[in-house]
């Protein structure tokens, strides 16, 4: 808690304030207290952060770095940059599509969410059975663990798609 609230250049007195807590229960809980989850909300939005920020601070110390280089333009390719493990499985992928490809996606285990963001190009992407069209810069999250499509516009398209798995 002390590492979260000095990143945010913090003083114990003013993150109390924020998450409605006494400073003594503060310094208790940056003493290794043991709060309750309602308590750790509170924290975790007056940092501005994710609960799960607080609740496990092994955040990966390793650089991973997933050159381009072999990735011809005119050739299809879905590539994994990057696994990360956990209490859940995050993986990126790289998508690259031709002009027209269609791909279609395999429900993934229930609770996946999948995440896209369009780099290049234009794609529709089909969640359930609602088309939306994306354009660069566009961002789309929905339920992987259902039916889904892409189908890219007349350029082409390459995508960042980031899939959110809960691990069993």
């Amino acid at each position: 808690m002390r590492l979260r609230r000095e990143q945010r250049g913090l003083s114990a007195a003013e993150l109390a304030r924020r998450a409605g807590l006494s400073k003594a229960a503060l310094s208790g809980i940056e003493a290794g207290g043991n709060p309750t989850l309602d308590t750790l909300d509170a924290l975790a939005n007056a940092l501005a952060i994710p609960l799960v920020d607080l609740l496990d601070l092994r955040s990966g110390t390793d650089t991973v770095v997933v050159r381009a280089e072999g990735m011809a333009p005119a050739e299809s390719s879905r590539r994994l940059l990057h696994r990360l493990g956990g209490g859940h499985s995050l993986e990126s992928w790289r998508l690259q599509m031709v002009p027209g490809e269609e791909f279609a996606g395999v429900p993934h285990a229930e609770g996946t969410v999948e995440q896209l963001l369009v780099l290049e190009g234009s794609l529709t992407l089909t969640a359930g059975t609602e088309p939306h069209d994306l354009a660069p810069g566009d961002f789309a999250s929905f339920a992987g663990d259902r039916a889904h499509a892409y189908a890219a516009g007349p350029q082409g398209a390459i995508a960042l798609v980031l899939i959110a798995s809960p691990r069993t």
